[in-house]
């Protein structure tokens, strides 16, 4: 009786990169492992915040008060101990991330003017690129599509997990520090920007054809995208973002609420109130969306006018 023998079917090879995109992924794969570094160190602070973070906080909340305890204690938020040394840790930690994201943006348009771009046409790498059946519209588009999938991918990433942290612990924050700035520079716009400064980026590349000239030119643009995204409109004087409304109560040692007195941070008038802790709720804004909305299309817009301009200049660059 002959043996049969059972062979199971190959298992199907995952898709992987080809031709052009390869040739990106590859050429700057120093630069996508340092976005990846980055997206996931920023994911695990924001995951830390929303889960150990915010129940270590909470936890200190809940332990001490203001009267007569411990100055030194680490506790946080806007229900509890005002004036503590440590008072303002959680706080720091969560807007570090809005931070994180504005350097995200920065470091892109840098990355695209010097890196991606003007390095190789200060080299002659692209225009080799051009002899090998490559053309310089699918070489750009290359050069713009992968960067523009992986930032898209990463900074939405970020902004939903950001959203979902907001929503759960922003009763965390500090008495007395309106998160005005934090509120309305996290949203759509905030995967928006970096795509402009890419944008950017390639376009000084292809003018300038020089690494470091093109770096800071695209990096002196980016800078000024994050300084009037933080000051933006609607405005309020010369540079104020809008306060959102807040529900603000304190609350004595005999469990009474009281007013507000307004007086974080001076012991001496915490005590005159009898005020041991705070409760602030922090009311939706109606002008989030709209400015978010109204942010979005300028910085999509701008960025393909720039695009069109890039493909422009690339024209001229490739014939002459």
């Amino acid at each position: 009786m002959s043996a049969t023998t059972l062979t199971s079917p190959l298992a199907r090879a995952l898709p992987r990169p080809r031709g052009l995109v390869w040739t990106v992924l590859r050429l700057h794969r120093t630069a996508l492992w340092i976005w990846t570094a980055y997206v996931i160190l920023t994911t695990g602070l924001l995951l830390w915040l929303y889960g150990p973070g915010a129940t270590h906080t909470q936890h200190l909340l809940d332990t001490f008060g203001y009267a007569g305890v411990q100055e030194d204690a680490w506790t946080v938020g806007f229900v509890g101990i005002v004036g503590s040394p440590f008072s303002t840790a959680y706080n720091d930690l969560f807007q570090d991330p809005a931070s994180l994201l504005n350097i995200g943006s920065f470091a892109v348009a840098v990355f695209a003017g010097g890196s991606l771009i003007a390095r190789e046409l200060e080299s002659g790498t692209a225009r080799l690129a051009w002899t090998q059946s490559v053309t310089p519209a699918r070489w750009l588009a290359a050069k713009l599509a992968v960067p523009a999938l992986l930032i898209t991918v990463g900074t939405g990433l970020l902004v939903v997990l950001y959203r979902l942290l907001w929503s759960a612990h922003s009763n965390l924050l500090l008495a007395g520090i309106g998160p005005r700035a934090l509120y309305f520079s996290v949203g759509p716009a905030t995967v928006a920007a970096p795509l402009f400064g890419l944008a950017v980026g390639v376009l000084a590349g292809l003018v300038l054809r020089r690494t470091l000239p093109a770096l800071a030119v695209a990096g002196l643009a980016q800078s000024a995208v994050i300084a009037f995204r933080a000051n933006s409109w609607p405005f309020q004087g010369s540079h104020q973002q809008p306060e959102l409304s807040v529900r603000s109560r304190a609350i004595t040692s005999t469990g009474a609420e009281i007013p507000d007195p307004g007086c974080y941070e001076s012991r001496a008038c915490l005590a005159r109130h009898d005020v041991v802790r705070f409760t602030r709720e922090y009311l939706p804004s109606p002008d989030y969306w709209p400015r978010q909305l109204l942010e979005t299309g300028v910085l999509l817009g701008a960025t393909a006018v720039l695009v069109a301009l890039a493909f422009g200049v690339l024209r001229r660059t490739s014939t002459s």
